[in-house]
């Protein structure tokens, strides 16, 4: 199913209608400080998972593709990151305008991603097409970030529990909306929302195709035959122990003897010191915005100080 115009504006709608009936001002979004969303999407450790999230988009054949076909990834990386996470952002903790601007921007360039995906890969055959306003693509996208939001807080605060996965996943629908999923496809419960994931990795829907693993290595610093970082490499390490082996030796991560051992023992040595840390480091930025513009309040320097100090990690992290 193609998300058009009238669906995404429709989808919108529903979602103002959400955020009215939950009594939000308007300042709050589409979520609002006392949602699970606001409440586990604020942590700066969440850019831990950055490139899980990102291989796992990208081991879609019809999104490999798309990314390949019709940006400059390659060239580009950090600025890339940095536009993906400026959009993201603006939708989960921008005023209900704001939301809406960066939900129409993505529709309208997604727009304009059309193509062919040449060869078999898994289960799709080479000459189907795709669009980068499929419904299918697009929930493949929103459940590779609400996943990895929870396999990281769970890997640095411990388990959920059943109650607060499922309040985030029918949190998370506002943001699905953003994108014009249809509403019979978001899940229930978090019980769902698994059954689809795991259903997906298990099955030729998800395949690595040759662009996404020569882009996986752009992403982790080593792309075009460059040295790679050591916070590449560590990157590169978590990122391979939060993902799937089969799609771990798929993309062709480097993941060798010992790996499994090292990461467990940096987070074991960085949960203290980050359950420790004040909010102002962390929590993110466009977090600490939003909580200050709901009080009438403008942005601290400290925040945008913080948001340039991401990014900056980030193009360490790539080689940038």
């Amino acid at each position: 199913m193609l998300v058009g115009r009238a669906e995404l504006e429709a989808s919108l709608a529903r979602a103002r209608d959400v955020a009215a009936a939950a009594g939000l001002d308007p300042r709050a979004g589409i979520h609002g400080p006392r949602s699970a969303a606001w409440r586990l999407e604020r942590e700066s450790i969440l850019f831990v998972g950055g490139g899980r999230a990102a291989l796992l988009q990208l081991a879609h054949p019809a999104v490999a593709y798309a990314i390949d076909q019709h940006s400059t990834t390659r060239d580009d990386v950090l600025g890339r990151f940095q536009r993906t996470f400026e959009l993201v952002f603006a939708i989960a903790f921008g005023d209900l305008d704001s939301a809406f601007t960066a939900a129409r921007r993505v529709h309208d360039i997604h727009r304009r991603i059309v193509g062919t995906i040449p060869i078999d890969v898994g289960t799709t055959r080479a000459g189907t097409r795709y669009h980068a306003n499929d419904a299918d693509s697009l929930r493949w996208v929103y459940a590779t970030l609400v996943d990895t939001v929870v396999r990281v807080t769970e890997l640095m605060r411990g388990p959920l529990g059943r109650r607060r996965r499922d309040d985030y996943i029918r949190g998370s629908h506002q943001f699905a909306r953003m994108f014009g999923i249809p509403e019979a496809m978001l899940p229930r419960d978090w019980a769902e929302f698994a059954a689809y994931v795991d259903g997906m990795l298990g099955s030729g829907a998800i395949a690595v195709a040759p662009p996404a693993r020569d882009m996986a290595a752009f992403l982790l610093g080593r792309g075009g035959g460059k040295m790679q970082t050591p916070l590449g490499r560590w990157l590169e390490r978590i990122t391979a122990a939060l993902l799937p082996p089969r799609l771990r030796d798929e993309l062709g991560l480097a993941w060798g003897f010992g790996d499994a051992a090292r990461v467990r023992l940096a987070i074991a040595a960085v949960r203290p010191s980050y359950a420790l840390m004040p909010p102002a480091l962390r929590w993110l930025p466009a977090y600490q915005d939003a909580r200050r513009r709901i009080d009438g309040k403008a942005p601290r320097t400290l925040t945008r100080w913080l948001d340039r100090g991401l990014q900056q990690l980030a193009g360490m992290a790539t080689g940038k």
